[in-house]
């Protein structure tokens, strides 16, 4: 099982910008050269619509905040319908006026137009796995009998919605493999529904649940437990804060009116509540969060009718993920003493912690998740960022490693307890996806499937560096370019980080970075403080009151790449989505003169109201509470909407969000932007772009992940004054 994961990063592996590692796809070659100046950015204050402002003032623990913009916050009144529009219209016909922003577009599609697999999983007799032809919105799902059988298509996403914008979300079997239940999303919204499939023959049975949330589906006999809120009754549901989440059983054949409830929190309507079971369907383990990390602990027999909800963790301190069950016993990954993760076993017949043994103990590496195949427990762990494999019996013993490709990221090594084969899949920055089979037994892997992509991988390099940050710290950072770059200080530069939420940003193949790099660029990744790269301690240190160490930590590692050479103010962008947005936002605002253009995407821009909307206030653990007066000093110094100054010159900027963003409300990017238009000197554009139909990220449709990506680095290299395709 994985340690849980964030609710802001939360399913957000994106094509272009995403809270852990990227996964589109890339390729050739053209010389980046200088461009004429473009006459469409002489001037662009003059581009801006009029955005209202009111006299709107709120006054924290005595201090006076004006927030002119609130107006902006209501996502579904006409007049922020109709100041989207507008932004929108000027953003493209911006866009409109750059002269090799079709070239980009076509050179992504060209790039992404090639066949990508997942890993294969058994389910009965099936081997089911999910393929996308190349410019598919939606990858599809397919099935086949043994791994030499005929492909079928099992579910198709692509045929949900006419413009590809329903995703699909969670899959799962029953045991017995009759049945499968799987969650869509519409136009990238957190809601999920969730359907049921005959799996003999793929139809689609009569059940159908609505105002799923922040979970999975499963299976005990014949229906499954999830969780989900109520209906919302009025306002907005896609801003709405959410509470009083709660766990359900649904009975295959009957209304959802009739679900079972099994487990709420009245006490407590910020809790966040998800139920799974145990292979042998013995065990529902149920955990509780009133944050993105750290969790509550207990279990319920299913073997017993009737049975109590027991408790084995009652605080909310530390992590608790059960991997799987052993018998009466549970393997529990865990960072209880130990902050960068150890592996526990719990014996339900005398479950108190000071019974609990140590399986695996912690190691000087991060460990990610761990799996029980084929009586073996096979271990994913982090070192400086990248992957490391190991394999232990079940007593905790350490047999082998499992040998990987190079530096870079593995993922999978899922199954059943009786598999003796899995499947992994393992990617670098110009590694595209490839998939190995597993032999559990002789410990050897064989490369299943290939990604072929339209790119000499042989012409760059990628190394790690290690750079020092304000306060001394060495942080890790990922540099790939070209190989024999110049280190002129003239190279186009992407800086790429994260930055919170013990959430890593391992080496992973994209393909739309790939456009960057064969134009020339330097793209480089920061393992900033914040994440989890480093385990708990590396996270705590960019937790609330140490959220300036990320963004010193960033500063630091864009000095790094002009001292060295590789790149100078005027070559250099940074990037960042999500809680990466903020960063981008504060940075910006820290040190403008240190970059050309800034990206940030989905991100939260308001820190003194964050916690006002859908699921905001599960992050207050991570940044803290304009409620708290303390708290509300130190997100005042960093807040990106409360720091932009009159008569500053930023970077160039392009702020990236979507209207059914129901994690990141739009709000914060609106309110961001109306901001930086009104008080920052001319000189440099500074430009949203909101999409529609489409959310915080996951599920995004393929023809809007190229559009997206093409815009943006249109954007970044003509504000470079660069032209990645002159004409001949």
């Amino acid at each position: 099982m994985n340690r849980q994961t964030s609710f802001l990063c939360l399913a957000a592996l994106v094509a272009f910008t995403g809270c852990k590692t990227s996964t589109p796809a890339g390729t050739a070659a053209t010389t980046a050269v200088a461009a004429e100046a473009p006459a469409v950015a002489a001037k662009p204050s003059d581009m801006y619509p009029k955005t209202e402002k009111t006299n709107h003032v709120d006054t924290y623990h005595g201090t006076q905040v004006p927030d002119p913009y609130r107006w902006l916050e209501a996502d579904t009144a006409q007049n922020v319908a109709a100041w989207v529009k507008e932004q929108n219209q000027v953003t493209f016909n911006y866009l409109d006026k750059i002269p090799f922003r079709e070239q980009i577009k076509q050179r992504l599609t060209q790039l992404w137009n090639y066949p990508k697999y997942g890993a294969p999983f058994r389910e009965g007799d099936y081997y089911y796995f999910y393929k996308n032809d190349g410019l598919q919105n939606q990858a599809v799902l397919y099935r086949q009998k043994g791994l030499n059988g005929t492909p079928e298509v099992f579910l198709d996403p692509n045929k949900l919605s006419e413009d590809g914008t329903t995703s699909l979300g969670s899959l799962a079997f029953s045991k017995d493999a009759r049945y499968a239940v799987y969650t869509t999303s519409t136009g990238g919204s957190d809601w999920r529904d969730a359907y049921v499939l005959d799996v003999a023959t793929g139809k689609k049975l009569t059940d159908e649940l609505h105002w799923i949330k922040f979970s999975g589906t499963s299976w005990h006999k014949d229906g499954f437990f999830y969780s989900r809120y109520a209906e919302p009754t009025q306002g907005s549901k896609l801003a709405n804060k959410n509470e009083y989440h709660k766990v359900y059983y649904h009975k295959i054949g009957t209304p959802q009116s009739q679900d079972k409830l099994i487990w709420e929190a009245k006490e407590h309507p910020l809790r966040l509540l998800f139920a799974s079971t145990t292979e042998d369907e013995k065990y529902l383990i149920l955990t509780a969060s009133e944050g993105t990390s750290n969790n509550s602990l207990y279990v319920k027999d299913l073997s017993k009718p009737n049975s109590p909800i027991v408790p084995l963790v009652e605080t909310f301190d530390k992590e608790y993920g059960v991997v799987e069950s052993v018998g009466d016993k549970l393997i529990v990954l865990t960072n209880q003493g130990a902050p960068k993760y150890k592996l526990v076993e719990i014996d339900l017949k005398k479950p108190q912690q000071t019974n609990w043994k140590t399986l695996v103990p912690q190691t000087d590496n991060v460990l990610n998740y761990a799996t029980l195949v084929g009586g073996k427990l096979i271990l994913n762990y982090m070192k400086d960022a990248a992957t490391l494999v190991r394999v232990h019996d079940t007593a905790g013993r350490w047999l082998h490693d499992v040998q990987l490709p190079t530096l870079g990221t593995a993922g999978g090594f899922g199954g059943k307890k009786a598999d003796q084969q899995v499947f992994y899949t393992f990617t670098s920055f110009t590694y595209p996806s490839a998939i190995y089979q597993y032999d559990i037994a002789t410990n050897k892997s064989t490369l299943f499937r290939k990604a072929e992509v339209d790119v000499d991988m042989e012409a760059y390099e990628t190394k790690q560096i290690f750079y020092t940050s304000k306060d001394g710290t060495k942080v890790p950072m990922f540099i790939t370019h070209k190989k024999g770059l110049p280190l002129d200080g003239d190279n186009p530069t992407y800086l790429y980080a994260y930055g919170g939420f013990n959430s890593a940003v391992t080496p992973g193949f994209s393909i739309s970075r790939m456009l960057w790099l064969e134009n020339g660029g330097v793209l480089a990744i920061a393992n900033i403080r914040g994440g989890g790269e480093y385990g708990e301690a590396w996270h705590k240190a960019g937790m609330t009151p140490n959220k300036q160490n990320v963004f010193d930590d960033f500063i630091a590692a864009a000095e790094y790449l002009q001292n060295q050479k590789y790149t100078s103010p005027q070559k250099l962008a940074i990037a960042g989505g999500s809680n990466g947005g903020l960063l981008i936002g504060a940075v910006a605002n820290q040190r403008p003169d240190l970059f050309k253009v800034a990206l940030p995407a989905v991100g939260v821009m308001d820190m003194l109201r964050f916690h006002k909307f859908t699921i905001g206030w599960a992050w207050v653990p991570e940044y803290g509470s304009s409620d708290d007066p303390a708290q509300f000093k130190n997100l005042l110094q960093f807040s990106p909407l409360h720091n932009i100054k009159e008569g500053v010159k930023y970077p160039a900027t392009l702020v990236t969000t979507a209207d059914h963003d129901d994690r990141v409300v739009p709000a914060h990017s609106f309110k961001y932007i109306a901001t930086l238009q009104e008080k920052a000197a001319p000189g440099n554009p500074y430009l949203i772009r909101v999409d529609v139909k489409a959310g915080h990220g996951a599920g995004k449709s393929t023809t809007a992940q190229i559009a997206e990506a093409a815009d943006t680095w249109a954007f970044t290299f003509y504000n470079m004054g660069v032209n990645p395709y002159p004409a001949q």
